[in-house]
């Protein structure tokens, strides 16, 4: 055995691999074909885009349907997953939203963040839920050390989820969005693997 090198036992390895993209009502998984129509409707609205994107420009439903497969192809280091409900005696499993850990920086094991839900599924603590998910993914299984993002001012509900999965606010970049005929902060937050 090497040095530092622990023993682990098939049944370990394999609780392990089903806890870490599962928590108590959600799980991440794959991208499948019959997510996207959902994903890119999401996308596309422009109530949702204020929120997810900072723009209430519907973007093509080709573009919209490039970004979430290229965010999910689990390359070049990033990491990108449907979010959905765990399934029940009553009910099977929802999708909710989707989630990405992307723009990875290997020298300093750090990647950024994002999600976007659906507009039924909000307001329930899946952002919270999925979040820590995402968050124990990074660490677990891509090493990173720190996880950053960047949310609007305006958008409680979002800054207040990330707070709840560990995030901290660092700072903010004063009046860089501009909705409604003003100005609004971008909150920028970060989580290390050591908090």
């Amino acid at each position: 055995m090497v040095s530092g090198e622990t023993t682990w036992s098939v049944e370990q390895a394999v609780a392990y691999g089903g806890q870490v993209l599962s928590g108590e009502r959600l799980r991440l998984r794959g991208l499948r074909e019959d997510d996207l129509p959902d994903l890119v409707r999401w996308w596309q609205d422009p109530e949702l885009g204020v929120l997810q994107k900072g723009s209430v420009s519907p973007p093509s439903e080709a573009a919209a349907r490039e970004l979430f497969t290229r965010w999910s192809a689990n390359q070049d280091g990033g990491a990108g997953f449907s979010i959905e409900t765990l399934p029940t005696d009553d009910q099977p499993p929802t999708l909710v939203g989707h989630l990405s850990l992307s723009d990875v920086r290997p020298r300093t094991r750090s990647a950024t963040f994002a999600i976007g839900l659906g507009p039924a599924h909000l307001g329930r603590g899946y952002g919270s839920e999925a979040t820590r998910l995402a968050v124990r993914y990074g660490f677990w299984e891509m090493n990173l050390h720190r996880i950053q993002l960047v949310a609007f001012a305006f958008n409680q509900r979002a800054v207040a989820a990330y707070r709840s999965a560990g995030f901290r606010e660092e700072g903010r970049r004063r009046d860089a969005l501009f909705h409604d005929g003003r100005y609004h902060d971008e909150v920028l937050m970060s989580v290390l693997s050591t908090d």
